[in-house]
C-alpha cells in the first residue's frame, strides 16, 4: 500500500511538471526534486521517466473510455436511440474526466506521442476507438435529421480538439464551475451540428 502511494505521488507531481514543461523538458531529477528524494532514489519505484509516462496516459485514456461508457448508458436509459442526447452525454462526460484533474488530462491530451512507438500505438488504437463513439452518434444524427450533412469524421475531430482545448485553459477557481463549462461546450457542439430549419 506504501509502494502504491509513493508511485502514485511520483506520477501527481510528473503529471505536474510534464504540463507546465512539457515531457521532454522534464528529468528524473526535477521529478525527483520536486519530491525531496535523490534521483537513485526514485528509480527504487520507477523503472523509467516513460514509465511514469505511461501511467499517467493509460490511467487517463481508461477515465475517458469509461466515463464515456457510462455517459452512453445513461444517454440510453433516458431517451434510447436519440443521437442527440448520446452526444450531448459524450461531451460533458468528456469535459467532466478533463476538469477533474486537469493535471493529467493535460499530460495525456498534448504528451502521449512521447510514448515509445509501441505504447503510441496502443494510445492511439485507444483514441481511434474513443472517437468512433463521437462519430458514431454524429452518423446517426445525420441519418434522423437532427444533425446537418457533413463529414462525421471531420466533425468528431473537431468537436474533441476543441473540447481538448478546456485542458489548456480550465482552471477550477475560474469564473465558471465545470458543469457550467460543459453546458456550453455542449450547447456550442449542437450550434455547431445543427440542421438547418
Amino acid at each position: 500500500m506504501v509502494e502504491l502511494t509513493r508511485r502514485r505521488a511520483i506520477e501527481d507531481v510528473a503529471s505536474d511538471l510534464f504540463r507546465d514543461r512539457g515531457y521532454a523538458g522534464t528529468s528524473i531529477r526535477d521529478i525527483a526534486r520536486a519530491l525531496s528524494l535523490q534521483g537513485a532514489s526514485l528509480y527504487a519505484h520507477v523503472t523509467s521517466k516513460e514509465d511514469v509516462l505511461w501511467a499517467i496516459v493509460e490511467r487517463a485514456a481508461a477515465r475517458f473510455e469509461a466515463a464515456a461508457a457510462a455517459s452512453e448508458r445513461e444517454a440510453e436509459a433516458r431517451r434510447p436511440g436519440d443521437a442527440v442526447e448520446a452526444l450531448s452525454a459524450l461531451v460533458r462526460a468528456h469535459v467532466d474526466v478533463l476538469t477533474a484533474d486537469v493535471d493529467e488530462a493535460s499530460v495525456f491530451v498534448h504528451e502521449w506521442r512521447s510514448l515509445g512507438p509501441e505504447r503510441r500505438a496502443t494510445i492511439l488504437e485507444r483514441r481511434d476507438a474513443y472517437q468512433h463513439r463521437f462519430r458514431t452518434h454524429i452518423e446517426e444524427g445525420m441519418g434522423v435529421g437532427a444533425f446537418a450533412l457533413t463529414d462525421p469524421s471531420i466533425a468528431a475531430m473537431t468537436i474533441l480538439s476543441a473540447l481538448n482545448g478546456v485542458a489548456a485553459w480550465y482552471d477550477p477557481a475560474g469564473r465558471l464551475p465545470a458543469h457550467r463549462i460543459a453546458d456550453h461546450l455542449v450547447d456550442l457542439t449542437m450550434r455547431m451540428l445543427e440542421a438547418p430549419r
